[in-house]
């Protein structure tokens, strides 16, 4: 063979391999496809090159547009639990993808608390002994960035089984087997959630440019990322690991019973459109790449990362998440979320400001602004001390009852109460509600609890509430002579709150008024203030590991600790 014809097959070898047929991951084995449905697929073959799709009785052929994509809808007939062959041929290969099933599909996506998996709750052993649930598919996206929108992501769907549930979502695996009982189908879940980010991090840019307050955040990400030095970031990196290396083997030098926490390594230095937490990263690798894929409806539980003060409103930026992901599936597709649970210590006081209760409230007036969405109310089984409540039993159930509801025609109570009106008559506030089933009533069977009332001075007073007829509780306070707004359970952790339905399901936080007593203005600038503040942690952790590596006394412990005073002064000021 001659040196030219060698280096012209050394060309077109990456450009055949390339144009050779192919399908995202999520493709592939043990997946499920939603019934009575015209399902999407799509992939990468020849420009021009025709591909066709069989799934049982069904064939669709398509010619591939001129950069070698090709999509398919191809019909799924009624559910089916017995595994089918689907097959994708194309003119170099044919890609078979076995024991498909089909059935009911659903998107799960959100921070830690939709990650939690089914193994850190010592008390689902049981459960996952006996989880054996063919019918029940779970695909576990990784945790990637991407500075662009990405076609795929790495995974693979798995069956439900005790040797693989332990890393399944909790949440998701109990919403999907309540729905696997009732329905007698398949189910299958796309599970793609990070613990500790925003909603921004979920959501287009393209989207998020749409929203002042949102913009503001793209902005100074984009910004960042034009400032972001490659060589100098990794010079520091690298001054950053040799300290921790330091640091790391003092602390191994030093007893165990002195050694506190180990040192953290730090981590690789990263572009900030390539960092987890900003606006639009994990929208590109973790969402875009499961756009089309066809699906009943999503499942969501996240918002702790935006319940701060300054933080962009959530009644702002969920249902900008919600078109955004809505526009791009082409779907009116349904949208249930979990309202956030009782967090932190019980507070005794009414007139709380916390912006917990806050974001709370505006994750409710979501189901007033924005169609087919759905709430679980989860405010009686939060844990004071740890934002991972380990009750993901109730939270997947709650979640089901809205798609048992209003996907599935069951006719059963499906929320707690929810606020519909309020009207002051004399000295008292009657507030009815909606989603109460047979009746209103109090969980303990006492009196009501943690209801407030306040007059025009806008000062908060406890309340007596009782319950008149099925739907309306009357509010009043001594201390209130005319009173013109009410709150129910306002406070991160609203101890001793019991109203609930005839079913049990508790009532949602609300307020009356418009006050701005626990409004905070969105701080612009809080973005930047946020960003000096990474660095400068990065910076105070370092220092901190070389000093540790330094002897007391010496001349360059004393520098190294006024330097990491001076950083820490500027750490603190930069606070929210």
């Amino acid at each position: 063979m001659s040196q030219k014809l060698l280096a012209l097959l050394v060309l077109l070898a990456p450009a055949n391999a390339m144009a050779e047929l192919s399908v995202p991951s999520f493709f592939s084995d043990h997946m499920v496809l939603q019934r009575d449905c015209e399902a999407s697929l799509w992939g990468k073959t020849d420009p021009g090159g025709a591909v066709t799709v069989t799934f049982k009785n069904a064939t669709n052929t398509v010619k591939a547009d001129q950069h070698g994509h090709w999509r398919a809808a191809i019909a799924t007939g009624s559910a089916d639990e017995n595994g089918t062959t689907l097959k994708i041929a194309g003119s170099d290969r044919t890609i078979e993808i076995k024991d498909v099933l089909v059935g009911e599909v659903w998107f799960a996506s959100g921070q830690s608390n939709m990650v939690f998996t089914m193994d850190r709750v010592p008390d689902y052993q049981a459960v996952m002994e006996e989880a054996k649930f063919d019918g029940i598919r779970m695909f576990n996206a990784p945790l990637v960035t991407a500075i662009e929108p990405q076609d795929d992501i790495a995974g693979q769907w798995t069956a439900c089984q005790p040797d693989t549930i332990p890393q399944f979502s909790a949440v998701a695996f109990f919403f999907a087997r309540k729905l696997h009982r009732e329905l007698k189908v398949p189910i299958g879940v796309i599970k793609s959630a990070w613990g500790g980010k925003p909603v921004e991090t979920f959501t287009s840019r393209t989207a998020l440019r749409t929203l002042p307050g949102t913009k503001v955040l793209v902005e100074a990400a984009v910004t960042a990322d034009s400032n972001f030095d490659p060589q100098r970031a990794q010079k520091q990196y690298e001054e950053r690991l040799q300290s921790w290396k330091a640091a790391n083997e003092a602390w191994q030098r030093k007893p165990a019973a002195e050694r506190g926490r180990r040192p953290r390594r730090p981590q690789p230095p990263k572009r900030a459109l390539d960092t987890e937490g900003q606006p639009g990263v994990l929208f590109n690798s973790m969402i875009n790449p499961f756009v089309g894929y066809t699906i009943r409806g999503a499942i969501w539980y996240q918002g702790e990362g935006n319940a701060k003060p300054g933080a962009v409103p959530y009644d702002q930026t969920l249902p900008l998440l919600i078109r955004d992901w809505r526009q791009r599936w082409q779907s009116d597709f349904s949208f249930y979320f979990v309202q956030l649970a009782n967090f932190r210590d019980p507070v005794a006081e009414p007139g709380n400001n916390d912006p917990w209760p806050l974001l709370q409230d505006r994750m409710r007036r979501v189901l007033n602004t924005t169609p087919r969405t759905g709430m679980a109310i989860i405010n009686d089984i939060g844990e004071a001390k740890d934002i991972h409540p380990k009750n993901k039993h109730d939270v997947g159930e709650r979640l089901a009852l809205w798609a048992l509801a209003n996907d599935y025609g069951q006719k059963i109570v499906y929320s707690g109460p929810l606020y519909r009106s309020h009207s002051v008559e004399d000295n008292a506030v009657r507030v009815s509600f909606d989603h109460v089933g047979a009746g209103l009533k109090s969980r303990d069977g006492g009196a009501l609890q943690r209801f407030e009332v306040a007059g025009e001075d806008q000062v908060w007073h406890w309340a007596d509430a009782t319950i008149i007829g099925k739907a309306v509780v009357q509010v009043s306070s001594k201390e209130v002579k005319r009173p013109v707004a009410v709150r129910y359970a306002w406070a991160a952790n609203p101890e001793g709150a019991n109203l609930v339905n005839s079913e049990g399901l508790p009532a949602s936080v609300f307020r009356t008024d418009a006050w701005d007593d626990v409004e905070a203005s969105v701080d612009t600038a809080a973005t930047q203030r946020q960003q000096r503040r990474r660095e400068l942690a990065v910076e105070i952790k370092a220092l901190a590991a070389q000093r540790s590596a330094l002897q007391r006394g010496t001349e360059e412990f004393r520098v190294a600790t006024e330097k990491h005073r001076r950083l820490l002064e500027e750490f603190r000021s930069l606070a929210p």
